[in-house]
């Protein structure tokens, strides 16, 4: 299954390691240096702010959806 995380960007969901919100990111110093000093390609989105932070094996997503909401899809169980 795949996530939505706004602004035409899909991710697998068994690829998200973490989903964090923006405030708790940039309340923690220790957060801001690890994204600081990550080798992860970064994917900020142009049209707008972003809400929170979705990090894979590889990339670094900033989303404009709530963490609250990407949490929700990664978890949701599709049937058919």
């Amino acid at each position: 299954m795949y996530v939505y995380l706004g602004e035409d960007i899909l991710v697998k969901a068994t690829d998200i390691i973490a989903i964090l919100d923006k405030e708790t990111v940039k309340a923690s110093k220790d957060m801001e240096a690890l994204l600081e000093n990550s080798n992860h390609e970064m994917f900020q989105q142009n049209k707008g702010a972003y809400k929170s932070i979705v990090i894979t094996g590889n990339k670094v997503y900033y989303s404009p959806l709530a963490s609250a909401t990407l949490k929700k899809r990664s978890t949701m169980i599709q049937e058919f």
